[in-house]
């Protein structure tokens, strides 16, 4: 048996730049992974006692089972991207063996973290490991790609830029250690309908965030080089139908945050909070970590019967990242 961990992530920054002529929106992003994470095993299926074939599905192809132990609703048939990505390699290699596939489900759905992709990253790994087929990280992009656009970030993780259709990746330093704020409201926004949203934007009325500005504040290390360079174009296109998400960045602002920010499509909020040295006159600072502060806002957060899920969490390092 092999498992992996399937890691969120947030946008520190998004920006659409184009779009191609397949309809495809091209895109200049820093990805980040944050520890909220799936956890998918995986084992073969053994073959069916007194018979000398595999366990097959009724097309006659190797079984792929997945069971999640968490979430009995979770559609976990032909359409889901950890199937597909079994599949797709079973095709590919000739893999005659199943798979059963078990999934522990952390990752808010549909919101803007990439849970589905990173799901889809994990079952190339875990069936590259379980089946001894010796693809490199990169050989393993080329892959995720053309089952999702951010499936080939979810298999390297950590900080990166993300060009192209979020294929074209250029890995940047770890950041300093900071601490997350994560809410998730009860609705839903799907990627479809965001980008949608965006292209009816006039290009006069969007304001660009400053990607390589953020780039090389991570490079320095630069907190607030960082947070100040938080931009998200898609809010533009959310926050009009979806006032919450405004609300919720004011709530993480007004009670510590650096800065706040909707991650991806939407519409997940997350606000980045640091330690801080506060004097109340006596000429004695106290410091007041990032995790407290960010526990003091997630009680008021929980009062909001529009947010569903509240994470506080860290950043995840390259190194931490199952290969």
């Amino acid at each position: 048996m092999v498992e992996y961990k399937a890691y969120g992530k947030v946008n520190l920054g998004l920006d659409i730049i184009g779009r191609r002529d397949d309809g495809y929106h091209m895109v200049k992003m820093i990805m980040q992974s944050v520890d909220i994470y799936d956890t998918l095993s995986f084992e073969k299926i053994e073959e069916v006692s007194g018979d000398s074939k595999n366990q097959c599905d009724a097309a006659g192809k190797p079984e792929i089972k997945i069971i999640a132990t968490n979430d009995p609703d979770l559609s976990l048939g032909e359409d889901n991207l950890i199937y597909k990505a079994c599949r797709i390699l079973m095709d590919k290699y000739c893999i005659k063996d199943g798979v059963l596939i078990k999934l522990t489900k952390n990752i808010p759905i549909a919101a803007g973290m990439a849970g589905g992709s990173s799901d889809c990253a994990a079952a190339l790994k875990g069936m590259n490991k379980l089946f001894d087929l010796h693809l490199t990280e990169e050989e393993l992009r080329e892959i995720g790609v053309t089952l999702g656009a951010d499936v080939p970030y979810c298999i390297a993780g950590g900080t990166m830029i993300s060009e192209g259709i979020g294929e074209v990746l250029t890995e940047l330093p770890d950041i300093p250690d900071l601490t997350f704020l994560i809410a998730k409201p009860v609705f839903g926004i799907s990627t479809k309908e965001a980008y949608g949203d965006f292209d009816a934007i006039p290009e006069e009325d969007i304001v660009h965030p400053d990607i390589d500005g953020m780039a090389e504040a991570i490079r320095n290390s630069d907190i607030c080089g960082i947070v100040d360079r938080l931009g998200n174009v898609l809010e533009d296109a959310s926050i009009p139908k979806h006032q919450e998400i405004e609300e919720i960045k004011n709530i993480m602002k007004e009670n510590g945050a650096l800065n706040a920010l909707m991650s991806g499509s939407g519409p997940t909020v997350f606000g980045i909070f640091t330690d801080e040295t506060v004097d109340e006159g006596t000429g004695n600072g106290e410091t007041l970590s990032g995790k407290e502060k960010a526990w003091r806002t997630v009680q008021i957060l929980q009062e909001k019967e529009y947010i569903s899920d509240l994470f506080t969490v860290g950043a995840v390092k390259k190194s931490d990242i199952d290969k």
